[in-house]
């Protein structure tokens, strides 16, 4: 009957055990081979600049949003960072659980027993009670670690949401960029076929037919630019996307992002870090770092450990008692670990602020570089009305016979040469409100609360 409470506590204890459970790794790519149809609402997806936005390509291809809702579900790195996550909440979990009471056991045999002697034996067991001192501090340190790999993840989704949009405006202005000089290359093409029967006609000298064959050339040279890097980013694409390098991923031709409200703009300025997930995140980061200083300063306090003990000599002589341990704290007193902590949060406390500053500079570098490129862009279109105007008027005295071909291919090359300044302003202007998008939030109110989070 002695025994059973002691094998009932075994068999608890095996009970609650975790078991074994294998994992083999995979050798072979593990690519999506095709667009998958999903149905997830962006509202689950953390990211509040996106509107309410059913998965649906439909036959005319992806849309900016369907690209970004593609990425945060199937991105392999957001895959690892999500495990980063889980590890992070299996630590906190950890630093919960309060540590467990030991048992000693020992017994002792004579070599040589007497008449009436008996096994001896001591059992008893002890409690650890300084570490309750510090399991306080210690699982709200896990906590905050858990929050701040949670907002790291939202943060590095945000990321890949900005990168996705980005290659979509690169690809799509990209390909806006392949048309035009496929329309140039394809009017110069047919000027050179004319020039070159003039020449052999000896109707124009050799520099003309020279002009119009190095203009060709020269757009050739950028058509095959542009479709490198055309392919370059189709296959960034898909690397974002987690699927394999040869499946097609259709775009729609659209793209738009909202316009920037600078009274807005101000409003979101004074809450900015209660916005970004990743001024979040070195906040929570910082706190555990606090509780973790705590701890080590709890911990100079002498440590007690107390336990219950029964024994019994070789004798037959039984006895029970007790015993207490209690560290003495007279040359180290936790002194080195109090040390480190206090400088690790000092150096959390600057990069949190360094962060801040640094969040403040983006915005207002990329508000400055928009309202800069807005001006440059609206006198390149005024450029471009002009050069479309003066390319009809060419074209209608060349057709009259009042001009020569090198000045009808000098003007098609300044107008080539406007279109893609053009392209390339607008492009660049979308890509700084993606970033402005991405560096504030979105435009939609605030989504974080500082109350949301452990103080």
């Amino acid at each position: 009957m002695k025994k059973l409470p002691l094998t009932l506590a075994l068999t608890l204890a095996l009970a609650g055990c975790a078991s074994y459970r294998p994992l083999p790794l995979h050798d072979q790519p593990t690519w999506l081979t095709e667009i998958p149809h999903l149905a997830v609402a962006t509202d689950r997806l953390g990211f509040p600049s996106l509107p309410p936005h059913p998965f649906a390509p439909g036959a005319d291809g992806l849309d900016m949003t369907d690209v970004a809702i593609l990425a945060v579900i199937n991105n392999p790195d957001l895959r690892l960072a999500r495990d980063d996550a889980g590890i992070a909440h299996a630590q906190a979990f950890s630093a919960s659980l309060l540590p467990d009471p030991q048992l000693s056991m020992s017994a002792d045999f004579k070599r040589h027993p007497d008449p009436g002697a008996s096994r001896g034996y001591t059992i008893g067991p002890s409690y650890d009670f300084g570490s309750l001192l510090t399991h306080s501090a210690l699982a709200s340190a896990g906590r905050h670690d858990a929050d701040k790999a949670d907002l790291n993840l939202l943060w590095q989704e945000w990321q890949v949401i900005a990168q996705a949009r980005l290659l979509y405006i690169r690809i799509v202005e990209g390909q806006r960029l392949l048309d035009v000089l496929a329309q140039q290359r394809d009017f110069l093409a047919q000027r050179v076929d004319q020039v070159q029967q003039a020449l052999a006609k000896q109707l124009i000298t050799l520099d003309v037919s020279n002009s119009a064959l190095t203009a060709l050339l020269d757009v050739n040279r950028q058509t095959a630019d542009a479709e490198k890097s055309q392919n370059q980013l189709r296959h960034d694409l898909n690397t974002l996307l987690g699927l394999a390098p040869s499946v097609p991923v259709p775009l729609k031709k659209d793209v738009s992002l909202p316009e920037i409200d600078t009274a807005a703009m101000q409003a979101i300025m004074q809450r900015l870090p209660a916005r970004r997930p990743d001024l979040l995140a070195l906040k929570s980061g910082y706190q555990a770092q606090d509780s973790r200083y705590r701890a080590a300063i709890i911990a100079q306090f002498p440590a007690l450990s107390i336990g219950l003990t029964r024994a019994r000599d070789t004798s037959n002589v039984a006895s029970q008692g007790f015993n207490i341990s209690l560290s003495l704290p007279i040359f180290n007193r936790n002194r080195g670990n109090i040390a480190i902590e206090k400088a690790t949060r000092q150096r959390l406390h600057d990069e949190y602020q360094q962060r801040v500053n640094a969040a403040y500079t983006d915005v207002d570098r990329l508000l400055k570089e928009q309202d800069i490129n807005a001006g440059q862009l609206h006198r390149a279109q005024d450029g471009l009305r002009q050069m479309e105007r003066q390319r009809a008027a060419t074209m209608q005295a060349f057709g009259a016979g009042n001009l020569d071909t090198l000045v009808l291919i000098n003007t098609e090359a300044s107008l080539l040469a406007k279109q893609i300044e053009a392209i390339t302003l607008e492009q660049s202007m979308l890509e700084q409100r993606v970033a402005l998008l991405s560096v504030i939030g979105g435009e939609l109110p605030l989504q974080f609360k500082e109350s949301e989070h452990h103080e």
